[in-house]
């Protein structure tokens, strides 16, 4: 029988599996979800897919029309081998495109013992991601043995991908850099809502996990040397609120450090913030900081392995060094209180040029333009240059 030019449409239509460990919730598993949405026009082009390795409570709700494959391998990485690879003969994808490090890892080994070519996105610096214990040594020989066989490694920061070119064998012929999209739309929208935590002004703003990696203790220490008026929000748990309430404490700060935790919309209280600070010692790229952008604040971050130098000032982290005045923000050395005190000292005589010069900045990370560079690095693993064209 002849077959119609829509089924051979059908048939040509190549099948996009994507996988990730859940959608329990963090940073990486809602980027992956922004770019789904976001590739919805490209459903009558590309049949895709979502496979959750991890049968845990999601924070995130997938796209109604997206196929999602439930697994429960419970973050073993063996069981994730397996259960992946009978995913992939079940459903027979052209290309499988993961994101984190465990699913990066699986679909590599399935990928290659496949004939399939497979896209990887590395969301974090991984030099410092693995702890010096003998599961991060372990985690550290995987990465270095399996990542250069990707057909295409996607990193969200140029420093990320120096250090995979540099310390992990990936060559950089096989690197594309595309940094998270940012959902601008979203942001204002959920910025305009009336906020839960209604602070007096003056006061700044920081938003991160409670954890020794971000070092939001050292927010703490700057602005009690700063001697700031107002007050300082810290969205955001983890284990170390203990340390930075005994912190607050030992400063004589009760009062004018608020710790209201986790928020789903820390927006409608940050717009009306006098800037916002980061103290991080390691980031992969730190969205709540572009987020902060695209609201019109005034932005204070650490120089840490991998993006504020890149976000705020256009350079890689080995061209700043000390207090720099940037187009976009201002950079401090990590764990310098002194330099991010002054910072914060400093920046009101920026904010009038920084609040101008965040949303156009906030604008170059547009889910339009992280799709589109995904979806070209996707089209170039399968060989298909014309998938995207119309």
């Amino acid at each position: 029988m002849k077959r119609s030019g829509a089924d051979m449409a059908a048939v040509a239509k190549p099948r996009v599996l994507f996988v990730i460990n859940s959608l329990a919730g963090g940073g990486a598993e809602r980027v992956l979800l922004t770019l789904l949405e976001g590739s919805e026009g490209l459903r009558d082009r590309v049949d895709f897919s979502l496979a959750l390795l991890d049968d845990e409570p999601r924070a995130y709700s997938p796209p109604g029309w997206l196929t999602v494959h439930q697994l429960d391998v419970r973050r073993s990485l063996l069981r994730s081998i397996l259960q992946l690879r009978r995913l992939v003969r079940q459903q027979k994808p052209d290309l499988i495109v993961s994101f984190l490090t465990r699913s990066n890892l699986a679909s590599t080994v399935v990928a290659r013992g496949s004939g399939l070519p497979n896209v990887i996105s590395e969301r974090a610096n991984t030099s410092g991601h693995f702890k010096p214990t003998l599961a991060g040594n372990l985690s550290r020989r995987l990465v270095a043995a399996l990542y250069p066989r990707a057909s295409r490694v996607i990193a969200v920061s140029r420093g990320i991908a120096d250090d995979l070119v540099r310390n992990f064998g990936v060559r950089r012929d096989r690197m594309d850099v595309i940094a998270n999209p940012l959902p601008a739309d979203r942001v204002q929208h959920l910025a305009r809502q009336e906020s839960g935590l209604s602070v007096p002004r003056p006061f700044c703003v920081a938003v991160s996990r409670l954890t020794p990696g971000k070092n939001v203790r050292m927010v703490v220490d700057a602005f009690a040397r700063s001697g700031l008026p107002g007050s300082l929000v810290i969205f955001g748990e983890g284990p170390e609120r203990a340390a930075i309430e005994a912190a607050i404490e030992q400063h004589g700060l009760a009062g004018r450090v608020l710790l209201p935790g986790f928020a789903s919309n820390p927006f409608s209280t940050m717009r009306h913030a006098d800037f916002y600070v980061s103290a991080s010692n390691g980031e992969g790229f730190p969205n709540s900081l572009v987020e902060a952008l695209a609201l019109g604040l005034p932005a204070i971050a650490t120089n840490c392995a991998s993006g504020p130098s890149e976000i705020l000032a256009d350079l890689s982290r080995e061209e700043v060094h000390g207090l720099t005045i940037a187009p976009y923000g201002i950079l401090t050395d990590t764990n310098a209180v002194d330099q991010l005190a002054d910072a914060m000292q400093a920046i009101s005589g920026e904010a009038e040029r920084l609040r101008a010069a965040g949303p156009v900045r906030a604008a170059e990370y547009s889910v339009e333009r992280a799709c589109t560079r995904y979806w070209e690095t996707i089209a170039h693993a399968l060989d298909r240059p014309s998938l995207l064209s119309r």
